[in-house]
C-alpha cells in the first residue's frame, strides 16, 4: 500500500478538494471513497470528506492496491508502421483507448499488442500498460510507439523527459486563425470545477508548450500542424481552445455539438520521431491521415 504525505498551505479548503488537487490523476470521488475507508489521516487523525484544511496540517493519504483484472490478448488488427525486435509503431484507429481503465477492459491497443507481440512487451508501467510508454486519446489517431523490452522503454521515456522526440499532429480547428505560425506557453492543470477536463491553470499547472503553424486556411475552419515540446493531458485540445479555436468536432473543449456527424475531435497524430534505443539512429514515422480526415479536407476544399 502506496502511502503520501502533504502538507497544506491554505486555509478552509475542503480535505477532498486539497487531496484532488495535490493528485490530479486521481477522481475526487476516489478520493471520497479513500476517506470514508479511513485511508486519510490528518495530523494522524481520521476525517470526513468535509474537513477544513488549515495551514500547516500534515495530510497522509494511503492508497489502496488497485484490484488488477485478467487483460486478455485479443486478435484485432493493427495498422503497423513499423516494427523491429524492440520496437513496434502503429497508426491508432478513431475510437480506441491505448489500455484498459474502468469501463475498458476489452477492445484497447493493449489487448490487441498482448496477442500481436505475445510475452515480448516491456513491463515498467505494469500488467495494466505493458509496452505502453505514451497514450493518446481514444478518439486520437495516428502513430503510436509501443516498446518491446524494458531497455527500449527506459531509452524512450528519456527520450519523452528530455522532449527530444518529435511529435507532429495535424488538426482541424474552428474559426480562421490569421498568425500563420505561433507557440502557446500555458501551464496545464486538472480543470477546477469539473475534475474530468484539463484547462489553462496559472496555479499547479504543468509547463505546456505547443508550436504551430497553418496549412490552409478553408471558409470557417483552419487545418494546421501542432507540434509538442511538452506532453500534457488534452495539451493541443485545451492549448487551441483557449486561443479560440477549439478542434472540430471536440465536444468537450468546443461547441457541445459536434457537426458532420464526426466521432470526437479532428486531431491526428502523423509524425513521431524517435532515436532508436539499440541503434542510436534517427528514425522518422508518418501515419496516413484516415479516410474521414481526408474526406472533410476534400469537402472544404471543393466549398472555396
Amino acid at each position: 500500500m502506496e502511502q503520501f504525505l502533504f502538507t497544506s498551505e491554505l486555509n478552509h479548503e475542503r480535505i477532498d478538494k486539497f487531496l484532488a488537487d495535490k493528485m490530479p490523476e486521481t477522481s475526487r470521488s476516489y478520493i471520497q471513497k479513500i476517506i470514508k475507508d479511513s485511508l486519510v489521516t490528518v495530523n494522524g487523525k481520521n476525517v470526513k470528506s468535509n474537513y477544513k484544511v488549515s495551514a500547516g496540517d500534515q495530510v497522509s493519504l494511503q492508497m489502496p492496491e488497485p484490484e488488477v483484472p485478467d487483460i486478455v490478448p485479443e486478435d484485432i488488427p493493427l495498422d503497423v508502421l513499423y516494427e523491429d525486435s524492440d520496437i513496434l509503431v502503429v497508426n491508432k484507429p478513431k475510437g480506441m483507448v491505448v489500455h484498459p481503465s474502468a469501463g475498458h477492459f476489452s477492445g484497447t491497443l493493449v489487448n490487441a499488442i498482448l496477442f500481436h507481440c505475445k510475452d515480448n512487451l516491456s513491463g515498467i508501467n505494469g500488467v495494466m500498460r505493458p509496452g505502453i510508454v505514451h497514450r493518446i486519446d481514444m478518439d486520437t489517431t495516428g502513430s503510436l510507439i509501443i516498446c518491446k523490452n524494458d531497455m527500449a522503454h527506459r531509452a524512450l521515456a528519456d527520450q519523452l523527459k528530455e522532449h527530444s522526440i518529435t511529435r507532429k499532429y495535424h488538426a482541424i480547428v474552428h474559426g480562421s486563425i490569421t498568425v500563420e505560425e505561433g507557440t502557446v506557453d500555458a501551464p496545464i492543470g486538472r480543470h477546477p470545477v469539473d475534475r474530468k477536463k484539463m484547462s489553462v491553470v496559472a496555479k499547479n499547472g504543468k509547463e505546456a508548450v505547443t508550436h504551430y503553424r497553418v496549412l490552409e486556411h478553408f471558409q470557417n475552419y483552419t487545418y494546421i500542424e501542432c507540434q509538442l515540446e511538452t506532453g500534457r493531458t488534452h495539451q493541443i485540445r485545451v492549448h487551441m481552445s483557449s486561443i479560440g479555436h477549439p478542434i472540430l468536432g471536440d465536444t468537450v473543449y468546443g461547441p457541445s455539438k459536434s457537426p458532420y456527424h464526426l466521432q470526437g475531435q479532428t486531431l491526428h497524430a502523423k509524425v513521431l520521431g524517435i532515436i532508436h534505443p539499440r541503434t542510436g539512429e534517427y528514425m522518422e514515422f508518418d501515419a496516413p491521415l484516415p479516410e474521414y480526415f481526408q474526406k472533410l479536407l476534400r469537402n472544404f476544399r471543393n466549398q472555396l
